[in-house]
């Protein structure tokens, strides 16, 4: 057992002790391994989290996924076992990880406004900056990436409430207009959406920046105030709360004080999910969300969750996934956050997940010679 922070620990195992290991088909991965290739020999490495892994430790197994040609559930395996070692991520404190997951909506929109269509999409503006260190005003907290620039001085940019109220108006930066703020609210927690126009085309929109504000989660704001109960918590009991009380859904809503802002496009593979943080498609069932300041993207992991059962049919979820991208909500070194897809149907499904989880990182096996593996 090897500690790498005083928060975690890595353990290495065998294939043979990941729970359903042998059942997986791992396959899609080694597609999404090959775009993670092309993006970083092409454009720039990913960022090294603090676990200390990096692009080019990883680069030699995405270079033998490029040449990997055996099909079959066994043969994606077979690559798997012959170039990375299985760790298990194990906290000090002796808790389990935590997967929840996310989709794309799709969402009715108009290009123009009206009494119905009333809810914008918003382009990021041009008085938003992004912040580090050094340009950080030293009252602002260390998590504040953006803020606003004004006049020569940099504070924080006004919050979800404020842009509600019109902060933003004016400025030509709307996209397109909804019909339900509640589909805008969902829309930024998701990170992305597929917008359908009336004349039937689809354009998708993904995450450009936020306002800088922490993300605050609504659901916790019900539970606490006791209208929604901690053990039936999910997307659609937020949201039918919200159909029911809408004189209060305003107030809720703005708890949550973060703000995302959007760019524009295509929707060129319906059967693949918006280009996360990683700079690559995500990929519908394989792609996980993690905490980008711990992991390096591009990395593989194998999630073991026995609750987890409504994504394969009655079974524990047991799959490997790829580390594609990040959420403001996905902190610590076995938080992850499952992609589903896009649509409802895909909804349906990430809206219920909350469960305790193991979770394995799958190391390439010369980095993984610094772990004790």
């Amino acid at each position: 057992m090897t500690s790498i922070l005083p928060e975690f620990f890595l353990t290495p195992v065998a294939y043979g002790d990941l729970p359903g290991w042998e059942k997986d088909d791992p396959g899609a991965l080694l597609v999404g391994m090959r775009r993670c290739l092309d993006h970083v020999t092409s454009v720039k490495a990913y960022r090294n989290g603090s676990l200390g892994l990096t692009t080019e430790d990883i680069l030699p197994a995405y270079q033998a996924a490029s040449r990997e040609h055996g099909s079959g559930s066994a043969a994606a395996r077979g690559f798997f076992e012959r170039n990375f070692r299985p760790f298990l991520i194990r906290r000090s404190d002796g808790k389990r990880g935590f997967v929840t997951a996310f989709y794309e909506p799709e969402i009715e929109v108009s290009p123009f406004p009206t009494d119905v269509w009333a809810y914008p999409f918003y382009r990021r503006p041009h008085d938003l900056v992004d912040l580090d260190d050094k340009s950080r005003p030293a009252d602002l907290d260390p998590s504040y990436m953006f803020g606003r620039l004004q006049d020569g001085e940099i504070a924080a940019y006004p919050d979800r409430r404020a842009i509600d109220g019109g902060y933003l108006e004016g400025r030509g930066l709307e996209i397109a207009w909804a019909r339900s703020k509640v589909d805008v609210f969902f829309a930024h927690v998701q990170g992305a959406a597929r917008l359908r126009f009336p004349d039937g085309s689809l354009r998708r929109i993904t995450y450009a920046a936020k306002a800088g504000h922490p993300f605050s989660a609504i659901g916790k704001l019900l539970i606490d105030r006791g209208e929604i109960g901690r053990e039936t918590v999910s997307m659609q009991t937020i949201r039918a709360w919200l159909e029911r009380n809408p004189a209060s859904a305003d107030e809720v809503l703005w708890h949550n004080r973060s703000y995302i802002f959007f760019r524009e496009a295509e929707v060129e593979d319906p059967a693949l999910g918006p280009v996360a943080a990683a700079k690559v498609p995500l990929l519908p069932g394989r792609s996980l969300a993690v905490d980008r300041l711990i992991h390096t993207f591009g990395f593989p992991f194998f999630i073991h969750s026995p609750t987890l059962t409504h994504l394969d049919g009655g079974r524990p979820f047991a799959r490997a996934l790829l580390a594609l991208d990040t959420g403001s909500a996905i902190v610590g070194p076995d938080r992850g956050d499952i992609f589903t897809g896009s649509g409802d149907a895909a909804g349906e499904l990430a809206g219920t997940v909350r469960d305790d989880a193991d979770f394995y990182i799958l190391i390439p096996h010369a980095a993984a010679a610094r772990f004790g593996g």
